[in-house]
This record gives C-alpha cells, sequence and structure tokens, in this order.
C-alpha cells in the first residue's frame, strides 16, 4: 500500500433482508442507493460513489456468507455536516441508537453508534 491509498476502499455491511435494508439506510442518510448486479447470488445496494475518484465506498450485502453482528469489526459511516440529524432518522426508520452524540475532542469531532435494522452496530462520524 503507498501513502496515496486508503487504508480502507470498501465495505459491505451484512444484510438479512436487502429490501428492508436498503429502505433504512435510505431513510436515514436521505440519500438513494444503487442495485448492483447479482454474483452468485450475492444482493447488493452500494452507496453513492465516485467510482473514478478513488475515495472509499461500499454497500449492503445479502448472501449466505455475510452475517449480520453487533462484535467485530466496527465501521463509521460519514455524516458531515452534522451527526444528529442522522441520529434522529434512525429510530424512527426501525434502528436503535445504542449510543448518543458522543465528543471525542474538539479537533476530531463527534461519534454515536447505532443498531441497524439487520442487527449490525454501525458507527458515525462527524466535526459537528
Amino acid at each position: 500500500m503507498d501513502n496515496k491509498s486508503n487504508a480502507l476502499n470498501w465495505f459491505e455491511v451484512p444484510a438479512l433482508d436487502i429490501a428492508r435494508a436498503k429502505v433504512f439506510y435510505e431513510a436515514i442518510f436521505a440519500v438513494q442507493l444503487s442495485d448492483m448486479p447479482s454474483m452468485n447470488g450475492m444482493k447488493m445496494a452500494a452507496f453513492p460513489a465516485d467510482w473514478a475518484s478513488g475515495k472509499v465506498s461500499g454497500a449492503i450485502a445479502e448472501t449466505g456468507m455475510h452475517k449480520p453482528s453487533q462484535d467485530g469489526v466496527v465501521i463509521y459511516l460519514n455524516t458531515e455536516p452534522d451527526i444528529q440529524s442522522v441520529i434522529d432518522r434512525i429510530e424512527p426508520s426501525g434502528g436503535k441508537v445504542v449510543m448518543p452524540k458522543t465528543q471525542i475532542s474538539p479537533e476530531i469531532g463527534y461519534m454515536a453508534f447505532f443498531i441497524d435494522t439487520e442487527g449490525n452496530k454501525i458507527g458515525l462520524h462527524s466535526s459537528k
């Protein structure tokens, strides 16, 4: 890995029900996820991305290999410009906030955790 590349380049959030998960993430982030072509039975919906930019992106994924969990690796999704607007949409959309907006430091910003409709623990991050 060279010093110009991201340590993370792709993520997949496990889903038991891709349609339900897609509705949830579209609602809380107020974005449109794109259905991806099926590969070997894998169902995926991608977060908005500029594929040529080299910036990190990812998708929700439903397969026999993807198991939702509240344990293990945690990813933090970007909520700029304000984390609270995303937090406010989590519970009405079927998720559960398990750690409210919490300041990390003035320089780093804020974080929160939620459990999505599939049972995954996901982190949020914002400078405000």
